[in-house]
């Protein structure tokens, strides 16, 4: 009997043992700081050595279990910036839409200019999504956490057509809020908006889903991507890129804009769904760039009108004005005429809802779609591709560091060098934040020569950028005639 119990004893220890080092062995993976690729997968992670367990959402309409869950993970995010932000002079709707939403201290006055927005962490180790207009052509970015912590934030990248962007900081073991599920988001549904309204940290509204797939022709970006949900929760300048959650304190929105003519909150609010965001993290975050698939169609929704002249049975899905040649639904059989009605067993009736379907596709993936041709239903398989009509996806990011990360440039035509009296150059057409933004660089600059080395093409430009050296000597001239250098340092 004794040596049972001793065999009992020496197993019980053995077990507790193997245990422990089986705790150890996975405490280190997962907490292990970038060693994962998709932000999804490391939520899923670290969650249950973050959550309560024993947390119960209370019965009926209460607030306080997402308030309390997901405040300490939205940031206060303050730029700066040395020169003119000329993306809101061309586009004076944007301006009515985006610069008021998000609060702008000295906008007319004398540089430099102060900004702030909002930002939500979704990792512990320091990645937060925010809005691309909150951070686009910003000099320094300072991130402001929920418990006063300050820190200076590292632009990952971001998309204009989404108007989404990915920042880091070094922390760690951060609160972050997990991502929900945008499309089981259903109208009616309660929500909640945090964010910092005229730099009031923390604050929370209630309102309900008002409508989901909702485009505004706000983004004016050529590839631009819109399907917003659309609250009725009270959102103001300065929460722009803050947190939209369910009762649960999943994320399932990025607040964006507001429906105004006043600049201030008039009713709607509007946030990008999260199914399209946690891509787009993942794309910047991997890869540095976006992976943008496309079907190849120009739609057009169904109404009741197009269905008379067209003899159309059923108003559903969009109709297909144009196929793009050598694209993915030309190559898949799809025709002008046809009628798609879902994606992937999803239903699509209008070009919001198509979008956001194929916005969470990288070229390369297969999605099904069903169709109706002549009033007969059909159904194909079509391989999305790049907007060049390749389907080889980015292996991995661009080499660090690498300036030509969020540049945006264009070759000079013949009439343009001839009116500026030059026979070579590059023009910037878009500056990002960072280091050129501090070296005082603005967009329209045509660069000439890059280290003495005389530049005629964007390709010219690429091995300076993205060279490991410490600086690039710059020459070159502004469309005024004004000639400029600058030293831009990695």
């Amino acid at each position: 009997m004794r040596k049972y119990q001793v065999f009992t004893l020496l197993a019980m220890l053995f077990a507790g043992l193997l245990g422990g080092l089986i705790a150890l062995a996975g405490n280190y993976f997962f907490m292990n700081p970038g060693g994962y690729r998709s932000i999804a997968q490391h939520q899923k992670n670290q969650w249950p050595l973050l959550a309560d367990s024993n947390v119960v959402v209370p019965d009926g309409l209460n607030f306080l279990y997402a308030a309390q869950l997901v405040r300490p993970a939205v940031v206060h995010i303050k730029t700066v910036y040395t020169h003119s932000r000329t993306h809101y002079n061309n586009h004076p709707e944007m301006e009515d839409m985006l610069r008021r939403f998000h609060e702008e201290e000295g906008y007319f006055r004398g540089s430099p200019r102060q900004s702030s927005g909002s930002g939500v962490i979704i990792t512990t180790d320091g990645y937060i999504v925010t809005n691309h207009h909150v951070i686009d052509q910003a000099g320094t970015i300072e991130v402001i956490l929920n418990d006063k912590r300050s820190f200076k934030a590292r632009l990952v990248g971001s998309d204009p057509s989404t108007d989404l962007a990915l920042l880091k900081i070094s922390a760690q073991n951060l609160p972050f809020v997990r991502y929900g599920d945008s499309e089981s988001v259903q109208v009616g549904e309660w929500v909640l908006a945090i964010g910092n309204p005229f730099d009031l940290t923390s604050t929370v509204t209630a309102g309900i889903v008002s409508a989901k797939g909702r485009s505004i022709n706000l983004l004016k970006d050529q590839y631009a991507i819109e399907s917003f949900i659309q609250t009725d929760a009270a959102v103001n300048p300065g929460n722009s890129g803050g947190a939209l959650v369910n009762l649960r304190g999943e994320l399932i929105g990025v607040n964006t804009a507001i429906a105004t003519q006043t600049g201030y909150y008039a009713g709607y609010s509007f946030a990008i769904p999260i199914n399209i965001a946690k891509k787009v993290m993942d794309d910047l975050r991997n890869h540095g760039e976006i992976q943008r698939a496309f079907l190849g169609v120009t739609i057009k929704e169904v109404d009741a009108k197009l269905a008379s002249e067209n003899d159309i049975q059923e108003i559903a899905g969009v109709y297909i004005l144009v196929v793009a040649q050598d694209g993915a639904a030309q190559k898949a059989g799809l025709k002008t005429g046809d009628i798609i009605l879902s994606i992937d067993q999803q239903a699509v009736n209008s070009s919001g809802e198509l979008q956001t379907v194929i916005a969470t596709h990288r070229p390369g993936d297969t999605v099904r779609v069903r169709y109706l041709r002549q009033s007969q239903q059909k159904e194909c398989r079509a391989v999305l591709q790049s907007k060049y009509n390749k389907t080889k996806r980015i292996s991995q990011k661009l080499s660090a560091p690498s300036l030509m990360l969020g540049a945006q440039f264009s070759n000079l035509s013949a009439q343009e060098k001839a009116k500026l009296g030059i026979r070579h150059g590059v023009q910037i057409q878009k500056i990002p934040a960072g280091p050129w933004q501090l070296a005082g660089l603005r967009a329209g600059f045509i660069i000439q020569e890059a280290n003495g080395k005389a530049i005629y093409r964007v390709e010219d430009l690429r091995p300076f950028l993205q060279a490991t050296s410490k600086s690039i000597a710059l020459d070159g001239i502004y469309p005024n005639g004004r000639r400029e250098y600058y030293a831009l340092s990695h």
